[in-house]
């Protein structure tokens, strides 16, 4: 059985911790206004105090060990990228699922979200012995799908009507997912990625 507790992973480029109310400004400063949210459940973020918000409901999960949230900090600028977290954790199957992930727009198409898929995904598959680690995301984000399928997610096909956001838009989630016996192959995906941001 897994044992899912708090833990900071730290790569070349960014390093992820707990998330804390002390993240807060430096995740409202990148995440007010972005367009990525209507793909998300939690509605759109205009203020610091919605940003509060979502942060205290993501802690919260975290408390009831559903959860396991990272504030994601670029190590070059000192500056939170953005957030990450295991969700849907499932200690006696042995699976997990990486998800609720958002970046600042100067942080995406960077190292940043490569180096924190390998980070999650090495401690899923090597520290807490997963057999299984899925991934979702809407089916109106493509790109999303793209960034998923490149690190060597497996499609496994979409629920219809799976959620209905803030907004009403009742949205597909397409779901992907790594089994243990296919990590060395992700693994390798991954560190060649990575090895690109280092020419």
């Amino acid at each position: 059985m897994m044992e899912i507790k708090p833990i900071v992973l730290i790569g070349r480029h960014v390093r992820l911790e707990p998330l804390s109310e002390a993240h807060i400004p430096g995740l409202t400063e990148i995440g007010i206004g972005q367009n990525f949210w209507r793909f998300m459940l939690y509605g759109d973020m205009h203020t610091e105090a919605d940003m509060r918000n979502w942060v205290q409901d993501i802690i919260n999960r975290g408390q009831r060990g559903t959860d396991l949230p990272f504030a994601v900090i670029h190590l070059a600028s000192g500056r939170v990228a953005g957030a990450t977290r295991y969700l849907n954790i499932l200690p006696q199957d042995r699976g997990l699922e990486v998800g609720g992930t958002w970046y600042g727009a100067e942080f995406q198409r960077s190292a940043v979200n490569t180096e924190c898929k390998y980070l999650l995904l090495t401690h899923a598959f090597e520290t807490l012995s997963a057999i299984r680690l899925q991934l979702k995301t809407d089916s109106r984000n493509e790109r999303s799908q793209r960034a998923i399928e490149r690190i060597g997610a497996k499609w496994e096909g979409v629920l219809r009507n799976h959620m209905i956001l803030p907004d009403g838009h009742i949205r597909h989630s397409v779901f992907y997912s790594i089994l243990n016996s296919e990590w060395l192959e992700v693994k390798r995906n991954l560190q060649i990625m990575l090895e690109k941001y280092s020419l």
